[in-house]
């Protein structure tokens, strides 16, 4: 199991991203709009949200430095300022399953989990204590 920091940003995910990738020596390895993203219909599991109004920002962008991962996106905030977010990636659907009913107990489902075209499984949550959560059961590459 991995843990993945996940930041959330109003628009200034690949500003910040290589900003981050300059002072820690790191890399992003992988940046996607979401233009480039498949229609919205092929992705059970994702909600309703089509993302932001304007295409050209940023739907998943991914920066590495050694072994460790930290992930963005451009995406609506509550609070203006982003949120972070903490992305568990396993290698199983059942395990994927098994966190995200656990996590979700007592708490709030943001995106129902269920395949995408990334991931075997994939879905987001409040838990009982108001802290977001991803649970990502990834496609091979």
């Amino acid at each position: 199991m991995k843990l993945i920091p996940f930041l959330g940003f109003s628009g200034q995910t690949h500003e910040a991203m290589a900003f981050y990738a300059q002072v820690l020596g790191g890399k992003v390895t992988s940046e996607m709009k979401y233009s480039d993203m498949p229609p919205s219909d092929n992705m059970d599991g994702c909600g309703d949200n089509p993302g932001p109004s304007d295409p050209n920002l940023i739907a998943h962008s991914q920066l590495e430095v050694g072994s460790a991962i930290l992930m963005a996106a451009d995406g609506p905030s509550s609070s203006g300022q982003g949120t972070t977010t903490i992305n568990i990636e396993v290698e199983t659907e059942e395990e994927a399953e098994r966190v995200f009913k656990a996590l979700s107990e007592g708490g709030k489902v943001t995106f129902p989990i269920g395949e995408t075209f990334w991931a075997k499984r994939w879905g987001m949550l409040e838990d009982r204590y108001g802290k977001p959560w991803m649970v990502n059961c990834m496609k091979p590459y």
